[in-house]
This record gives C-alpha cells, structure tokens and sequence, in this order.
C-alpha cells in the first residue's frame, strides 16, 4: 500500500521530512476494523511528533481518518464491509496516512452521511477533545435549563475551539466566550457560536467583566497555557475550573489554591493508549457527533483542502499549523493515480 512516513525528526522544510513509500497491507486484529482511507485531517499532534520523536524505522503519521471498512476482525459486532467510518485512532499505533489502516472497532463509528470524507475527516480528533472537555472533565450538562455556567474558550479559532464553540452553544446553557485576534478570527468564532468575543493581546479580565455576563467558571485553554495562566487564575471565580490540552514547560498551580480552583488535563489517547475499560466511550461519542452533524447541529470545521494524500501536501499541511495560522482544519482526499 501507499503511505507517508517519517524516519527521522527534520525541519519541515528539510525535503526528506517526510517521504511517500511503499508499506506492506495491514492485518486486522480480533477488535480491528481494516480500513481503506478516503480523507484525513493534520493535527498539531502530527508536527509535535514529527519535529520531537525519533521514530523507530519508517512511521506512519495521521490521527483523523474518514474511510471505507474493507474487513473486520473476528471479534467486531456492529459493523459491516462496506460501512464508511470515521476514527482518531491512537498514538501507539500506525497512522492514518495510509491506503490502509488498522483501528481498533471500539474507538470508530459510522460517519455523518451529509458530509464528503473531506469534511468529516475535519472532525474526529477534536470532537472527542471537546467533548470530553465540556461534559467529562467540566461536568457542564447538555440541555438548556441555565445554571450560571460561563465558559471562556482560549484559542477558539483552531480545531477544537471550532468544534467546542459549537458544542458548548448549541447543547448547553452555558454562555460562551472566545478569544480571538484577527478580525476572521473573531468573524470564525462568532459564526460558530460564541456569545462574545475578547481580544487576546489585551488584558481579559476588564473585558470579560464589560460583558456583564457574570464570572467565568471554567476555562478551556487551548494554546499558549503557560502565557495566560495568571489571567485565567484571576478570571475564575471560586471553585472554577481550567482544562488544558497543550504542553506548557511547567505550571505552577499554587496561585489555584485560595480560590480552589481546580486543573484538568484532557488528552484524547488516554482511552485508547491504556484501552481503559471505557474505551468504546470513543465511539459512541463519535456516532453521537455524526448524529449531530446529519442533523445540522454540528457543521465540519475543515478550511483548507490541500488534495491528495501524499508527502508533498502533507509537508505543506505541517508548514500551514506550525504557522500558528490556521483557522478550523487543514484536510486532504485521495491518493495520486
């Protein structure tokens, strides 16, 4: 099969930072589903590992698929050849740019029918990240019976602030705050839900309280953790909470302590690194967003659809998020020939 790989951490310029090759087909475990890839999405968590982690051998990258089940392990229930899917997959794992992968059946659905694999393929990694965020690790019911809850979402442009915005506004009562600095940053969030928008080069605090919405009560920080840590200890009111899913060099949490705050880290792998024994947790959630989604209470996330899977778009897809630039998500379709 064709794939792109890796063998060793290069700047993404360098052009050997990743190679297009040719793999031997995958075998399906007992719990797996044999995947043929139609659409993937690029992650931050691609370029952290391509540029940190020396692989062993050549690596397979890539941790969104959208594709078409061409076999099933002999333990899988509730799937057919033929079904198109959708999956994170996990880290200790060959990834998703691929012809064709292995995932495990627990931690995949069935895709929304309304969208092309391009724009699915938007949504698997972040859905799960922001839904684990606002009804796992915050506890935010869904429904709309208001409990005071104000949410500020830090970095509400990217990939999961594009897909919480959405879940945060459309399933809870919780208001909604953004951050944001360009003005199609501010346009992005605002069309995907936020009550409000607040600039993130200025002080928060006195334009979160011009708001009138009351204090904040939980914080999703999304990038740059370690740069507005004091601002979110000084927005949260007491018994507030902070999510982080980002790797600031250290945190010192005892500026938390007089309001008993408290920090959650939210790693979408945990479930499927340790197969926790609520690892098909994954997969429902994800058939709930599908469900979501082909109800048209959800929308994709993707923004640029550099075609085909291959080395060369790949290089330019890890080029764009090492940008710090992007707004929703960066997708690719197809393989040359």
């Amino acid at each position: 099969m064709r794939a792109t790989v890796y063998e060793k951490s290069l700047p993404i310029e360098h052009p050997e930072a990743l190679l297009d090759v040719e793999l031997p087909d995958p075998t399906p475990g007992a719990r797996d589903l044999l995947v043929r890839v139609e659409a993937v999405s690029v992650n931050p968590v691609d370029v952290k590992i391509r540029a940190g982690v020396e692989p062993d051998g050549q690596r397979v990258l890539g941790w969104d698929a959208v594709g078409t089940v061409e076999a099933l392990g002999r333990d899988v229930r509730g799937f057919s050849v033929g079904d198109r899917v959708w999956y994170a997959g996990t880290l200790n794992r060959p990834g998703s740019n691929a012809e064709l992968q292995a995932v495990d059946a627990r931690i995949a659905s069935r895709a929304p029918e309304s969208l092309s694999p391009a724009d699915a393929a938007a949504l698997p990694l972040t859905s799960i990240t922001a839904w684990e965020i606002l009804f796992e690790r915050f506890g935010i019911p869904a429904g709309k019976e208001p409990r005071g809850d104000v949410l500020l979402v830090s970095g509400a442009a990217g990939g999961v602030g594009s897909i919480l915005l959405q879940l945060a506004a459309r399933l809870t009562a919780a208001t909604v705050v953004a951050t944001a600095g360009r003005s199609q940053s501010v346009a992005w969030a605002t069309e995907l839900g936020a009550h409000h928008v607040v600039d993130y080069r200025e002080p928060l605090a006195p334009q979160v309280e011009a708001l009138g919405i009351g204090p904040v009560t939980h914080v999703a920080s999304l990038t740059h953790t370690d740069v507005y840590f004091p601002q979110f200890v000084e927005l949260l009111a007491p018994f507030g909470q902070l999510a982080l899913i980002d790797d600031p060099p250290t945190l010192d949490i005892m500026p938390m302590k007089m309001r008993s705050l408290s920090v959650h880290w939210e790693f979408m792998f945990t479930r499927s690194m340790f197969e926790t024994p609520d690892v098909a947790a994954q997969g429902r959630l994800l058939a709930e967003v599908a469900a979501l989604v082909d109800a048209g209470v959800v929308r994709t996330t993707a923004r640029d659809n550099l075609g085909a899977i291959n080395a060369a778009n790949l290089r330019r897809a890890h080029t764009l998020i090492e940008s710090g630039g992007a707004r929703g998500k960066v997708v690719l379709a197809g393989f040359d020939g």
